[in-house]
């Protein structure tokens, strides 16, 4: 057994930026389940953008407030909005693009779970212009912890 009190974790966010994003997956020493706490001003995001765990499904568990969440079940159809209120939770398939946010005026507290741990293949919906082979484009980080993105189909890097 292993227990935690979330407020003695530190906060981080792969991203920067300000978001009060706390991960228990180490803290409890899970193997199989990835367990990150948020809490969102007005205004903030889970996450960087649109994108999909091409190897893991996501649960988000809203406990306070109201997340609204955009998401696609490929890189070029339509996106939709769902709005996820207090003590409801939203599911997304593994290579389903979602992104979540906080647009309400409060503030809002959310887990995420995703399974399995970790996910080591995360995609955005753009197209890689030097082959057009691809309608994704891998998430990585380089040593120096700058985000990058590569077509999985040719292999090209481009930094963001």
């Amino acid at each position: 057994m292993e227990r935690v009190a979330i407020e003695s974790l530190e906060s981080s966010h792969p991203a920067g930026g300000d978001v009060d994003r706390r991960g228990l997956t180490d803290a409890l020493d899970a193997d199989d389940l990835a367990v990150n706490y948020y809490a969102l001003d007005p205004g903030d995001a889970f996450s960087g953008g649109m994108h999909a765990h091409y190897d893991q499904e996501e649960v988000f568990y809203v406990m306070e407030g109201t997340a609204t969440f955009e998401t696609m079940s490929d890189p070029t159809a339509e996106s939709e909005t769902v709005e996820v209120g207090p003590q409801e939770a939203i599911r997304f398939a593994a290579g389903e693009f979602q992104q979540g946010r906080n647009e309400s005026d409060e503030r809002v507290t959310a887990l995420a779970l995703g399974a399995p741990t970790p996910s080591t293949d995360v995609r955005v919906p753009t197209a890689c212009a030097e082959c057009g082979d691809s309608e994704t484009l891998a998430v990585g980080f380089g040593d120096d912890g700058e985000m990058r993105l590569a077509c999985p189909e040719c292999g090209t890097e481009l930094s963001v």
